[in-house]
């Protein structure tokens, strides 16, 4: 059986509002009719499954129509969902203000998705090989610790993979050092990557990032449209990225971790797995939702036009 991807992460609904601009604090702006989308770590696995990865997604889900939605989403594209529903409880919503330019902000609330435990973890049933995509958000309120403890037990061979978010600087630097003691694929955006190295040069960065994890670990720093850097082995890869017109940037950087982790399950290498993810980004940019990444055909035809 080829390795699976299994998201520990939180799946919320995106109720999406396009703004003509963020209103000054206390003011208001007016805007159409909002739209919901299964976002979150759903982004990431449907981005996966578009690869022909077989997806598990670990974190919780809960009772009511949101929960409904994420389970749909997911079912439609394949993915499994392992761990039991939480009762009487919705699932989460985040709100995202979405700008002319493409840029979004957002509001998260807290629900049925941070009900997890060790043992609702472990029905994802991780072995050797699959890929543990965990979300530096998780690393904060009742998702942490159970959090923390499962991976601590994982099978050897279980490769961690972190996107450690904007959050991750901000954590307790006990938590984030026990997260990167036990990471062996680092996938951060040049920020996130910045903050944990204090090199704005993403082909720097990457290879700064090596130093904070375990001997073997992967690290990617990926720049939206300027591409991303790998380093693996001991070398260090720049790869150019492929600049398109945006309209909605919310879950790009979920569509370049969701094709990187499917491309290494099927056992691509990192820099190629990297090179498709670029893609893979590009594409999700011209077009609106969070879930809308490409499949492996689209991708195909992608790189080949722009080869």
């Amino acid at each position: 059986m080829s390795p699976r991807v299994i998201h520990t992460a939180q799946a919320l609904v995106d109720v999406v509002v396009e703004v003509p601009a963020l209103p000054r604090r206390g003011g208001n702006v007016m805007a159409p009719p909002p739209k919901e989308y299964a976002g979150g770590a759903v982004n990431i696995l449907l981005a996966a499954a578009r690869q022909g990865a077989e997806c598990v997604h670990a974190g919780a889900t809960g009772t009511g129509p949101h929960g409904d939605l994420i389970r749909n989403a997911l079912a439609a594209e394949g993915v499994t969902v392992s761990s039991p529903v939480v009762p009487d409880l919705d699932t989460g919503i985040c709100v995202v203000m979405l700008e002319p330019t493409a840029e979004r902000t957002f509001v998260t609330t807290q629900a049925a998705e941070r009900i997890i435990s060790v043992e609702s973890l472990q029905t994802s049933d991780p072995q050797p090989g699959d890929l543990v995509c965990v979300s530096g958000y998780s690393l904060t309120g009742t998702t942490r610790d159970p959090l923390l403890q499962w991976l601590a037990g994982l099978p050897k061979g279980v490769e961690v993979v972190l996107d450690p978010g904007a959050i991750f600087e901000e954590l307790d630097d006990e938590i984030r050092t026990r997260m990167l003691g036990i990471t062996t694929v680092w996938t951060g955006n040049k920020e996130e990557s910045e903050a944990l190295t204090g090199e704005d040069d993403i082909v720097a960065a990457v290879a700064l990032c090596i130093d904070h994890l375990p001997d073997g670990a992967v690290a990617i720093v990926r720049d939206g449209p300027e591409g991303c850097a790998v380093h693996v082995d001991g070398e260090t890869t720049d790869l150019d990225g492929y600049p398109q017109k945006p309209v909605d940037t919310n879950g790009a950087g979920d569509t370049h971790t969701g094709v990187l982790v499917a491309c290494r399950a099927a056992g691509m290498p990192w820099v190629e797995s990297a090179r498709r993810a670029n893609a893979g980004g590009a594409i999700k940019v011209t077009r609106r939702g969070p879930a809308t990444a490409p499949t492996a055909e689209e991708i195909d035809a992608f790189l080949a036009e722009n080869a």
